[in-house]
Order: structure tokens, then sequence, then C-alpha cells
């Protein structure tokens, strides 16, 4: 049954006063609110009358501020002993003095330490093997002792930290259990994995670099999952088959410590199983299945029930995100949402008051709102007003919310609302007046696409915007299933270097962007590439009937799946882009990591035809416009054989064009070279779009 939707509307007054009131104490305007001191109060810095900080203690209410106590101060500055690596051992650093203690002094390398929950134990890997120390007595535990080049403990394989864990886990595959007692981790085995070698330039020689990097259809990491203990160091291997070609992921614990879930998906990646693991011998029960024939991807952000009751998944069955509450048993206790928009994101579960806190896109895909339900799934409340895009912080017993939203037409704002999402006061405003000599002008725009989808868009005009002038337009994109791209907030009025020569540039979210769900995402699946042009082609026939484009000037941009869009735009979309610059690009799906392209397009071996069409070079020969390459030659992620690959085939195909090669560049890079590039890119626009140079 649908959720009862309840919108919380604000009046017109309420409206006319948000944008009017300004709030003042005898410390002059409040401008940062650090967090919330309690239910009820927040901290925030002022100015005193000599133009010092003052940390101030405020009632949410009213906005009484009094100062606040010294002991106070002092706890807020203090802060958590943190540990970092250094010269390749590990400190501990006090925020309280900034003083520092090494713990650690191994000729081995130490990476990502990890605290125990209560702090006395630090666990962190070396040498491929994961350890334990006790922070008091400096006694050190290794759990794991067979690492080695291509055996990691506790330490991630490659295309499992670029695809599955993230590039937040910085390669870190163990996680402690609540209880402190337990260190669950993943083992790799990356000797079937393929080998692909870097050539570094710089050398006398030539220095290569070895990686492990399984492309489509090749053979992954052997994964096991271990759960060691930390006190005896005995190891349990959860009992899964090691022949199976399967992904396993994002351990949690239940409340007790007692067993542990984990998530296995197929390597199709179209079938989903949760199982509970007995952390003392290994054995494993499934609790839940989930399938479908396109993809289903991690629940990377499942949220562990502090009151022992289950868990909350965030997952696309009803083809939108929404939130489902089971028990550790698998069943259903309640399904949350039932909407026809994204939930984006689970912020908090108030057990004490049967509440989940959650945003959303709401009903306009390019907004973000907060919201809360009920754990039985009843009385969903949006608790945020107003188009664009908001970023709520709830007190800690859930009695006041500060809001901070913005939209492109309105500055940045930060009011308090109550429980109930209604507005109390206003804390900040911006005062913003549009000058348009000195600040952009954007838009919002809804564009039709060929059948029946209606793709967002924001566009903006350069300064001193002309309608009656002709403008050169350039597309930004990334373009990545379910990538978003854009959103409705406000940009502060910065005028870009294209704004200030005269470019108008776009971004358009196609059909799979996640504006419309798992049903237009779905559109992707083997199928990289096709629709994607198709959408942003309807964007250029809507842009060819304004008068105020030149349609022989449509250029596109963007790094990484970005670049493979403009490649693919200056070919397979010839006939309506004129420009483009492709960074970082993949031009065939084969070439790229087997995780992420199988995903969308299955293997090599199943999808030929997929493959045939989602690459540059089977649509190389139909470039007619002006085609830059850009690529880092040491790019560990998307390799440069991707650029060389196109280059030799527009080279026999006696096509022009640019390519220019970053010696050492990874996937992005910095320094000089990044400024190098940036005022080429520029000087391409410049010379193509105006036959002049870039003033560097």
């Amino acid at each position: 049954m649908k959720n009862r939707y309840r919108i919380q509307t604000l009046s017109l007054l309420f409206l006319v006063s948000m944008i009017v009131s300004t709030a003042f104490g005898q410390y002059g305007r409040r401008a940062n609110t650090i967090r919330w001191a309690d239910d009820t109060h927040y901290f925030e810095t002022q100015k005193d009358k000599k133009g010092n900080d003052v940390l101030m203690i405020v009632d949410a209410a009213t906005g009484k501020a009094t100062k606040a106590k010294k002991k106070t101060q002092d706890e807020q500055a203090s802060g958590t002993i943190t540990a970092r690596v250094k010269n390749g051992n590990i400190y501990l650093i006090n925020p309280a003095d900034d003083s520092e203690r090494q713990v650690t002094a191994n000729p081995g390398l130490e990476k990502n330490p990890r605290f125990s929950p209560d702090h006395k134990l630090l666990a962190f890997t070396r040498d491929h093997d994961l350890f334990v120390l006790d922070i008091e007595s400096g006694l050190e535990t290794r759990l794991t002792t067979d690492g080695e080049d291509l055996i990691y403990n506790g330490y991630a394989s490659w295309v499992y930290f670029e695809e599955i864990l993230g590039r937040g886990s910085r390669y870190a595959a163990f996680w402690w259990s609540p209880d402190g007692k337990k260190i669950s981790f993943l083992r790799f085995d990356d000797h079937p994995v393929p080998l692909f070698t870097l050539m570094r330039a710089d050398s006398l020689h030539g220095a290569p670099e070895f990686t492990r990097y399984p492309k489509p259809g090749d053979p992954n990491p052997i994964v096991k999952l271990g759960i060691a203990d930390v006190k005896s160091g005995k190891v349990s291997w959860a009992d899964f088959d090691e022949t199976v070609d399967q992904y396993i992921a994002f351990p949690s614990w239940n409340k007790e410590c007692s067993e542990m879930l984990i998530q296995v998906l197929n390597r199709d990646q179209n079938d989903m199983k949760l199982f509970m693991v007995d952390p003392e011998n290994g054995n494993v029960r499934k609790i839940y299945q989930e399938k479908r024939k396109t993809w289903i991807n991690f629940y990377s952000d499942l949220h562990v029930m502090e009151d022992g009751s289950g868990f909350i998944l965030r997952s696309t069955k009803s083809d939108w995100n929404n939130l489902y509450y089971y028990d550790w048993n698998g069943k259903l206790n309640a399904q949350l949402t039932d909407l026809d928009f994204r939930v984006n994101r689970l912020s908090k579960v108030d057990i004490e008051n049967g509440k989940v806190y959650f945003t959303a896109t709401g009903k306009e895909s390019t907004d973000s709102h907060f919201f809360s339900v009920n754990l039985d799934g009843s009385e969903l409340v949006q608790l945020t007003e107003g188009t664009g895009v908001h970023r709520a912080t709830l007190s800690p017993g859930g009695s006041f919310i500060i809001d901070s939203w913005s939209n492109v037409k309105l500055p940045s704002k930060k009011v308090i609302r109550d429980a109930q999402g209604k507005m109390v006061r206003v804390l900040e405003e911006k005062e913003y007046t549009y000058n348009p000599a000195e600040n952009t002008l954007t838009e919002m725009l809804r564009i039709p696409s060929t059948d029946g989808f209606i793709l967002p868009a924001k566009i903006t005009y350069p300064l001193n915007f002309d309608k009656n002038k002709k403008y050169p337009v350039v597309f930004t994109v990334y373009g990545g299933p379910n990538s978003g791209g854009f959103s409705n907030n406000f940009s502060d009025g910065y005028a870009s270097w294209y704004a200030k020569n005269n470019i108008i540039t776009i971004n358009v979210a196609h059909r799979a962007s996640g504006h419309f769900g798992k049903r237009g995402l779905d559109y992707m699946w083997r199928n990289l590439g096709k629709w994607e042009v198709i959408d942003y082609s309807a964007a250029v026939k809507w842009l060819r009937d304004q008068p105020y484009v030149d349609s022989e000037k449509i250029g596109m941009t963007g790094g990484s799946y970005g670049g493979y869009m403009t490649a693919m735009a200056l070919t397979s979309g010839a006939d309506f882009w004129t420009h483009g610059i492709a960074n970082l690009s993949v031009t065939s799906w084969r070439l790229y990591d087997n995780v992420y392209t199988e995903r969308f397009m299955d293997t090599p071996q199943q999808n030929p035809e997929g493959y045939d069409a989602g690459s540059v070079m089977e649509h190389a020969h139909k470039l007619k416009g002006k085609l830059r390459i850009v690529h880092g030659e040491m790019d560990d992620n998307v390799h440069m054989q991707n650029s060389l690959q196109l280059a030799g085939k527009l080279q026999d195909l006696g096509k022009d064009f640019e390519f220019m090669i970053y010696p050492n560049g990874r996937h992005g890079w910095g320094g000089e070279k990044s400024k190098h590039n940036r005022n080429e890119q520029y000087q391409f626009w410049m010379k193509h779009f105006f036959n002049k140079d870039f003033e560097y």
C-alpha cells in the first residue's frame, strides 16, 4: 500500500519573511553553525566587537545565544585521537595539542590503521597480512601469515577497490565487529588475474609497472571471507565455494555479534544473496535473495538496527530506490517507502521515537529534500519545503532541523524547522544582486527526447547574454549510468571561463542518469553508448531551434565516462556535434575492467553485438568535426591503450584530430601539467569557435 504522503507547505507570508529576515545577536550576524549541542541547542561561532571568533550556544527555538563555557570550548577543540601513517609507520595524533606518538617501527609499510570500537586496539595491514596492535602495551599480534605479492589479507585487489569497496576504502578490506573482539576480512588471490603492463617513458630503458587488471571476460581474483578472533588469533573461513565466480563484500554484524551478514553477488551481477555467517565455524545460511534481468548493485549503505531487530535495505526492486526493513531471518518487517522518485540516503534511525529519516529527490528529480517515516511505514512526511537542494541536520532527539538550501535562482539560506517541518526562524541568508556583466544566468529546463522521456537540463548563459546574438554551446558531461549529473542548486553566480568567453554550457540528464529510476537505467543494459547519444542528440535538436545558438559550433567535453561520451558524440553522433575534447576516455568496453563493464554489458562472449555498437572505433569513420584526445601515460584505471587504439584507427582512416599525452599522468593529474592541460583546452575552444588564440 502507498505511504500517506504529507507535504508541509509554507504560506506566502512565511516565504516572504524567510527571504527578508536576518538573525542578529550581540555578536553580530550568525554565519557558522558548528553542530548540535543537544536536542534544543546548537553551537555556533560568532564575531565579537573586536572581530574575534566566539563559541556560542544557541537556543534553536528562540535564537537566544550565550557564550559557551570554557570547558565546553576546550571539549570542542580537543576532538578524538586519530591514527595516520607517516614514513611507513603508524603515529597517533592528539588534536588537543597536535602531539604525535609513534606506535610501530617496522621495515614493512603499514596501511589503513583502524581503531577498535573502544579505541584500545588498532588493526592495520603490512606486507599483505593483517595485524592488531594493543595501544597501551604495544603488543602486536599477526592474524594472517600467508600474505605475498599476489595474496592479500585485508587489502583489496585493484578491481574490488575501484568497483566494489570504493576509492574511499583506500584498499582496506577488513572490518571490526561492534564488540571489538573480531575482525572480518577478505583474502584475495590475484594469481588468475591477467597482468597488464604500463610503461613509464621517462627512464633510460623504460620502467614497466605491472598491475593485475581483469578485463571483460577475464578471470577474477579468488576471494575468501575470513573472521579473525583478536584474542586467540584463530581465523574461521566462511563456507562459500571458492570455485564459484562471485563477488563478496560489506559485512554487517548483528547486535550480539553472534552472526555476521555478508552480501554475495553472482558474476552476472543480477542475483544478490544475503547470508548470515557463524563467526566460530564459518557456517552460512541464506536469508534474502533479489534477482533482476538486468543488474543489481551492492547494498553499500545497508543499515543495522541498534536494537538488534534487523536491518534496512535501499533497493530498486520496485524500479525506484526505496527502503525495506527486514529481520535477521530475512522476514520483511515493513516496507518503509513506496515512492516513485529516488531515495538517496538513509540519514538516521530514531528507534526510541519509531522514526526513520532520509533524503530523497521528491517529485522534481533535480531537487533534494529531507523526509521522515514511521518504522511501520506509515506517516511519510516531507520536512523541507521549496524547490532546490536541501541539506538538513537533525537535532539528536529529532525536535529541530537546520535546513540549508538553495536553487539556481535563490542563494543559500539556512533556517530552523521543527519536527513537522514548519519553519521556526531564519538563521542566515546570502544577499545577492544579479549583475549580467559579472554573474551568470542559469536555468533549469526540460527537453523532450525521441520517445517520451522529458530530460532535465541545466543551461548557463554567458555574461551579458543577448538572446539576439549567436553563441557556441558546450555540453559538459560525465554521462555514466546512474551518475545523476547535476541538481537545482545555486552557484553563487560564479562566471566560468566559458561564460566569460561567450560560450553557453549545458548539462543534460539522459534516461539512464538515475532521474527516471531503474526503468530508465535498464535501457543501458547491453547498450552502453546508444541511448546516451540518442538523448543528447535530442538536446542538440532543441538547441538548434533556439535563436541564440550557433548550430555550427556545438561541442562536448568530459573525462573518463565523459570522455567516452565525447568520443561517441563526435563519431556516432557526428551529425550533431562539431567539436569535442575527450579526456581519459574508454574507447572500447573490451578494454575496461570486468566488474564495471559486465554489470551493464555482460561479457564480450555473451554480448558481442553490444560491445561492437558501443565501441568508438566502430564509429570512427563518421568523424567530421574537430576532436581532441587527452590521456595520461600511466593511467592505471582507463588505460592509455584506449586512446592509442582510437588514434590508430583514425590515422588508418585518414581523419584529422589532435592528441595530447601527459607523461606519468594517472587518471587525472595536478601541478603544472594540470595547468597546461587547462590552457590547451581553452586554446582549443578559442581557436575553433572564434578563430583566435587563448591568452595564457
